[in-house]
């Protein structure tokens, strides 16, 4: 009788030993994309210290990573896998480290309650604002003329009338000021922008607009700040928003530009070209090598010694420095500036410049030393777009698609037009997500815009720029100049008929932060990767999508101080309590409730029943009628008709404390639950509130305005 001998144990493959030996197999073929994933770790772990609400999370996120480095380390047993996620992890937990410590660091005390206080400080930045007549201050080195307020902050942001900004202000000098201060504001509601958090991390314990003139009492300097005297010069050679765009690529100051035209520009998907990024630097570098070498190549014995490129090269990284001293040292050109010196750096030692790994380089540096920066749009889009487009370059069929032919000129201009038109779309697809979760808002003809605007800006308005503010030293830059404002007006054209193109924008409400992570966690992965698995991305950007696109717009809107109320009609336009709202209230809450029509007042709708102090509405959702109650004003209702109407609502929404007696029949939004939860959204059918204060967030910036809310 034939027996089969059993294989002994050691020769069976577990299946921990298998998927090992599959994973090893992946990252061999991957090798040289695995560095690019050390910035993505980090930034993980800053946004995990972001996301989780306290310090008891943050040590097992902290804690969790190190664990997950040590047991790969065990169980990989000295192979390239166990290796990359050992690395991964210990990103990860330097990236929660990192900026926990940062938010530590920039502890400041943050003022309690309003206060009109009268003080003397030192200006520490000036921002000129001439489209809204305004100069923004930077103080620090407060010093209380009468007594202190609560928790009296160091540095404060001001906002100056013009009338009232003395001629002579300048950085550093010192100033005497009555100004009414404010905390800085956590998000209205829940989606908006959180001012709170970007002042903590700059050390802001007030903001606030100053009450009568300000005066300089000492070190005030008649020699204006060499940015403010070049945007001003711009500005007078320019005037309207050309001058103030204009202003903006050489400074970075957009101050200048009228709102209309700014919407302008973010709706036709135009607005970073407002924001000193990687194209003005490149921009300005290229313009500077190109000068230079030819200019150097006119000398046939330094021509021969093949320095000329170096020279170049040197000419330009002074010229990105340069550029990123004058226009204020932000966060995105920062990042760009280190970017073109990368560059400039491998093109010295005969290395392929634009890579990935050029830009995880640049991700790093800035995480390193601005992790807050990541929770911003301006850090998301800059990168996203930027490895959107060499991600695109490096695909071997797209190269060979686009690459040098000897053919004639229609060959040439149809490659170039189909290269710029991909890349064009490639961008907008991935910026759009960005786009939603920060602006609530999705451009549709962005990238037939921007086929157009950026090589206008790059090649025709920033060289015409340049040699204006060059021959203006031989007062010969007025033809240039003139030049140069029939470009701007054509690139506000461009960015108003975008705009206003049917369909041109699309409202979305908030998007939810975990499908905004399905989304980014799936479009690394098909960037970063080279093989056939890059394609798995797909599949969490195909959840996210579905889940941004499920998700319902709120029904209700709640602002965090009670006053401002908006409820979603039927047809999707937005109804507010008040008759008189002004524009960023009224545009927030449209924004936020995805809402694409202007809001209407909500006492001029047929189902509500307003007074002048209180308002009724009924809506209908989900089969079910909902009756909400809202005060109006800040006089009192008596009491018996208050009850009566607390008792037949579903909610009562109030700016000020409710009687106790007041008892809805599902929710009570009055001032001393306002004070805990901040802003509120509501999506009836569904029973969700949501509020900007989750349960027990400890934040730093969230537990200072939840003190600041609170009823004293």
């Amino acid at each position: 009788m034939a027996t089969t001998a059993a294989q002994p144990p050691s020769t069976h493959l577990s299946a921990l030993q298998t998927a090992l030996a599959w994973l090893e197999k992946r990252l061999e073929a991957e090798r040289d994309q695995l560095p690019l994933w050390l910035p993505v770790m980090l930034g993980a772990g800053v946004a995990a210290w972001f996301i989780l609400p306290d310090s008891r999370l943050w040590r097992v996120a902290l804690l969790a990573g190190l664990s997950a480095a040590l047991l790969a380390l065990a169980v990989g047993r000295g192979g390239r896998g166990g290796r990359a996620i050992a690395t991964a992890s210990i990103a990860f937990s330097i990236g929660v480290a990192l900026i926990w410590t940062k938010a530590d660091r920039a502890a400041a005390p943050v003022l309690q309650r309003p206060a009109i206080a009268r003080l003397t400080a030192r200006v520490e930045k000036i921002d000129q604002l001439p489209a809204r007549g305004l100069v923004r201050l930077r103080l620090t080195d407060l010093q209380w003329i009468n007594a202190a307020p609560l928790h009296a902050p160091t540095r404060i942001r001001v906002n100056v009338a013009d009338r009232d900004a003395p001629a002579n202000l300048a950085p550093n000098a010192v100033v005497a000021l009555r100004a009414r201060l404010m905390p800085p504001p956590p998000p209205a509601v829940p989606g908006a922008y959180d001012f709170a958090r970007v002042a903590w991390f700059e050390g802001i314990g007030a903001t606030g607009r100053t009450l009568g003139p300000v005066t300089v009492m000492s070190g005030g300097n008649s020699q204006t700040p060499v940015r403010t005297r070049l945007a001003q010069h711009i500005q007078a050679r320019l005037a309207g928003s050309a001058g103030g765009i204009a202003a903006a690529l050489a400074t970075g100051d957009t101050g200048g530009i009228a709102e209309p035209d700014q919407e302008a520009m973010r709706a036709s998907g135009l607005a970073h070209l407002l924001s000193v990024s990687g194209l003005h630097i490149t921009a300005a570098v290229g313009l500077t090598m190109l000068l230079v070498s030819r200019l150097l190549a006119l000398n046939m014995r330094l021509a021969l010694t093949g320095r000329v490129p170096l020279i170049a090269a040197a000419a330009g990284a002074a010229a990105a420095l340069g550029y990123t001293w004058l226009t204020g040292g932000e966060v995105p050109t920062v990042r760009s500036c280190i970017a073109a010196l990368l560059v400039l750096a491998a093109m010295a030692l005969g290395r392929e410049a634009l890579t990935l790994r050029l830009v995880a380089a640049g991700a790093m540096v800035v995480l390193l030393l601005w992790p807050e920066a990541l929770a911003g749009p301006s850090f998301q889009l800059s990168f996203a777009a930027v490895t959107a487009i060499i991600a695109l370059a490096e695909h071997p069929r797209l190269r060979a698609w686009f690459a040098p032919r000897e053919d004639g000129w229609p060959g040439r201009l149809l490659r170039g037009g189909g290269s710029l038109l991909l890349t064009g779309l490639v961008v907008e697809i991935a910026l759009m997500p960005i786009a939603v979760f920060h602006f609530h808002k999705a451009g549709v003809y962005g990238a037939l815009a921007n086929m157009v605007a950026i090589p206008l800006t790059t090649f025709v308005i920033m060289p015409l720029e340049a040699t204006a503010l060059l021959l203006d030293a031989l007062h010969l830059g007025e033809p240039f100049w003139w030049l140069a404002g029939q470009a701007l007006t054509l690139l506000l054209f461009i960015a108003h008929v975008t705009a206003q193109a049917p369909g041109a924008t699309t409202a979305l409400p908030v998007m939810p932060v975990p499908a905004f992570a399905l989304i980014v966690a799936g479009g690394l992965w098909l960037a970063l990767w080279r093989t056939d698995w890059r394609i798995l991305g797909l599949l969490p950007i195909a959840f996210g999508v579905l889940w941004t696109g499920i998700t319902p717009p709120p029904d209700i809107l709640v602002t965090g101080d009670g006053r401002h109320v908006a409820l979603r009609l039927p047809g999707g336009r937005i109804a507010l309590l008040r008759d008189r709202v002004g524009d960023y209230a009224r545009d927030m809450l449209a924004e936020t409730g995805g809402a694409e029509e202007e809001p209407v007042t909500l006492s001029d709708q047929a189902d509500a029943a307003c007074s002048r102090d209180l308002c009724r509405s009924d809506l209908l959702r989900g089969g079910r009628r909902w009756r909400i109650l809202a005060t109006r004003s800040s006089y009192l209702v008596p009491i018996a008709d208050m009850l009566d109407a607390c008792r037949s609502a579903d909610i009562v929404i109030s700016e000020r404390w409710l009687p106790r007696g007041c008892t809805p029949r599902w929710l009570r939004l009055d001032r001393a639950v306002l004070a805990q939860t901040g802003g509120v959204a509501i999506t009836l059918e569904a029973a969700d509130v949501r509020t900007v204060h989750r349960a027990g967030d400890t934040h730093p910036w969230v537990l200072a305005a939840i003190n600041a809310e609170r009823p004293r």
